[in-house]
């Protein structure tokens, strides 16, 4: 039992490397032309979605598969690895596309330090419009100098 939490836990956390590798080399590298309307207002259709809403597939078909494995292999451990990537999945919907992009008006209000501090870093991460010179490829973790600048404007 324990183990499985460890795994699930484990999983989540190496996620945001692979989100952030993901995010640095893939989308502002070999798949920009998915990546492009979410930086470049212009680049984008009049629609809800954007272009690069297909990397939540992307990023489900690990979670999909493990959890395929998981029931039709001798290997349950699998299920935990696919329960981890959805729960990362989950945290970054919540906070990438609800609170930060305010794509749907939840969370509105939230002013936490951490919060605030994830805010600053994505702000200048999309500063950029091109995919060169980009910074701050993570989601979840924050440089601690945004966590300084956070504190520093107590909004």
């Amino acid at each position: 039992m324990m183990a499985n939490v460890l795994i699930t836990i484990a999983t989540f956390c190496a996620m945001e490397f692979v989100a952030w590798s993901a995010h640095r080399y893939l989308m502002h590298g070999l798949l920009w032309s998915w990546h492009r309307d979410h930086h470049d207002p212009k680049a984008r259709q009049h629609s809800f979605f954007e272009t690069n809403d297909r990397f939540f597939l992307v990023f489900a078909i690990p979670s999909f598969l493990s959890f395929v494995a998981g029931l039709l292999s001798p290997y349950p451990f699998f299920t935990y690895i696919g329960l981890g990537i959805l729960i990362y999945g989950i945290c970054y919907f919540l906070v990438h596309d609800v609170f930060i992009h305010q794509r749907f008006k939840w969370f509105r209000n939230s002013n936490w330090i951490y919060f605030r501090a994830i805010r600053k870093a994505h702000k200048v991460h999309h500063k950029h419009l091109g995919k060169e010179d980009g910074e701050c490829f993570g989601m979840l973790w924050v440089p601690l100098k945004y966590f300084k600048e956070a504190a520093a404007s107590k909004v």
